[in-house]
């Protein structure tokens, strides 16, 4: 890895995203914004949809300076013209867009200022389709942008195939997090407090409850597992919109006494420790931050072959992929795992040593550190 060379003049960098609550985008700004203190980096977020939420608000409890402005319905005019109020005040050489909606709010916003334009995609709807504007409206962005990210090769074969930008415009940044630091005397004191039993065989995920992360597939393959295994455990971590639906199919299915639900842990690195297998099922996925800190503490995964999950997982070797949607695959796979102990235990370092030579916070903020300098 090249050094970046550096320069006196500090960097300046407005971050446009649509808000700060929780999620990878969110954490992967934070990470940016955090780890490039002492690099002649200076950040600063703007979020565009009148709330800053949880990230934002832990961000600015240590000094960082987070604004937000209230997007209107339809396309709103005015709020190009508040971004480009603060890229001016603020003397930004970078606007770092996250998501399309921003992008497209920076990228004329930064029309005639010096900021250079930085988009990064950091996933794709499920299912992924064609908007014509597209077709008319990307290329010409993509021209007077400077960098053009994708998180995934497969989300840069998404943004060519959907979004008509050029491939040779599209550089592949895979996200990176700071390696967590395992505990197993707190790890066990989540088990216990959860009324978990110390040999017991748990699996879990730590995720937005969502349709596209299909929690509902995971909880029928826990079903079908875990009648040959009673004495494991799923656990739940995290909130959203599918979370009463979710508990109902965990009832329905006569698991509920063995699927536990936490809500939103702030720091979940205990209940990620407490687990033997992470579980991701969704339909699709860029990036998971989620998996690659249980990738740091060793964690073998069970996850689907979708997007960005085969680049992270090699399959047999870190964890064991599976065909989308399919409770059989999943369970089959949980099966092998619980069986093959010293497999388990092999994957898990496998997946520890893939994880700092790829996906390590390092590797991600040199290489956004090169993008905010020009090289």
């Amino acid at each position: 890895m090249q050094e970046v060379a550096h320069v006196d003049k500090p960097i300046r960098v407005l971050h446009v995203t649509l808000n700060m609550g929780i999620g990878g985008t969110e954490q992967v700004i934070r990470q940016l914004v955090m780890g490039m203190e002492t690099e002649g980096v200076e950040s600063e977020i703007l979020c565009i949809d009148g709330c800053i939420g949880a990230i934002g608000e832990g961000l600015q409890q240590v000094g960082i300076t987070v604004h937000k402005l209230k997007r209107r319905q339809g396309f709103d005019w005015s709020l190009i013209a508040g971004i480009r109020k603060r890229l001016r005040a603020g003397r930004f050489d970078v606007v770092h867009c996250h998501q399309y909606t921003p992008w497209l709010y920076g990228w004329l916003a930064a029309l005639g200022t010096p900021a250079r334009v930085v988009f990064t995609e950091h996933g794709r709807l499920h299912p992924d389709r064609y908007r014509y504007k597209a077709m008319l409206v990307n290329p010409v962005m993509a021209m007077f942008t400077t960098t053009i990210v994708s998180i995934s090769s497969a989300t840069k074969e998404a943004l060519v195939r959907f979004e008509f930008i050029p491939r040779k415009k599209i550089r592949v940044i895979y996200n990176g997090t700071s390696a967590l630091k395992r505990n197993d005397i707190e790890a066990q004191k989540v088990r216990d407090n959860l009324g978990i039993p110390k040999d017991a065989f748990v699996v879990g995920t730590v995720s937005r409850l969502d349709p596209v992360k299909n929690q509902s597939m995971m909880l029928r393959a826990f079903k079908e597992f875990s009648e040959k295994y009673p004495d494991s455990y799923l656990l739940m971590v995290g909130d959203g919109s599918d979370k009463e639906k979710l508990i109902s199919l965990a009832t329905e299915l006569g698991i509920s006494e063995r699927t536990m639900f936490t809500g939103f842990i702030n720091n979940p690195i205990h209940y990620l420790s407490a687990m033997d297998v992470f579980l991701l099922s969704s339909h699709t996925e860029g990036t998971s931050m989620t998996l690659l800190e249980a990738m740091s503490l060793e964690i073998p995964s069970v996850a689907t072959q979708v997007g960005g999950n085969p680049e992270i997982i090699e399959n047999g070797v870190t964890g064991i992929l599976t065909e989308p949607d399919s409770s059989q695959s999943f369970a089959e796979a949980l099966e092998k795992l619980c069986q093959d102990g010293p497999a388990r235990k092999s994957m898990g370092k496998a997946a520890q040593q893939r994880f700092t030579e790829r996906f390590s916070a390092k590797v991600m903020l040199h290489d956004y550190e090169a993008i905010y300098r020009g090289h």
